[in-house]
């Protein structure tokens, strides 16, 4: 099993899930062989510019990423300070509000789970197919 971690206090956002994104690139470039192909690590990234961007917006803007290889999967696991466990939205198809990430995210993990942590934050956790 491979792990690594980033921790980060967002202060610009767009940079901070810039380099969460790259984060996720470098960890599954560094995986070796069998590597990951390009579609899944597309995939990855995606969850993970998701995950961190949802922690960024509505979790307080503090965030730690941590992105563990198994055998057939990949976890991406995101912890912020908020209690708030994401929930299903209407896509907002007029004014640009979102609502489509989490529905997103659910439709290309493997799982999906949310917990809270001892600090009265939570981890939401995706499993996505290696």
């Amino acid at each position: 099993m491979t792990t690594t971690s980033a921790d980060s206090t967002a202060l610009h956002s767009l940079a901070a899930v810039a380099g969460a994104r790259q984060a996720a690139r470098d960890f599954l470039e560094a995986l070796g062989q069998p590597a990951v192909d390009p579609e899944r690590t597309d995939t990855v990234v995606l969850v993970v510019s998701e995950l961190v961007t949802n922690a960024l917006r509505h979790g307080g803007g503090d965030y730690s990423l941590r992105l563990t290889a198994h055998p057939g999967s990949i976890e991406v696991a995101v912890t912020d300070p908020s209690p708030e466990v994401p929930r299903m939205r209407n896509p907002d198809l007029s004014d640009g509000t979102g609502g489509f990430g989490w529905h997103m995210v659910n439709d290309l993990a493997q799982a999906t789970v949310v917990t809270p942590t001892p600090e009265g934050g939570k981890t939401v956790r995706a499993v996505l197919p290696r």
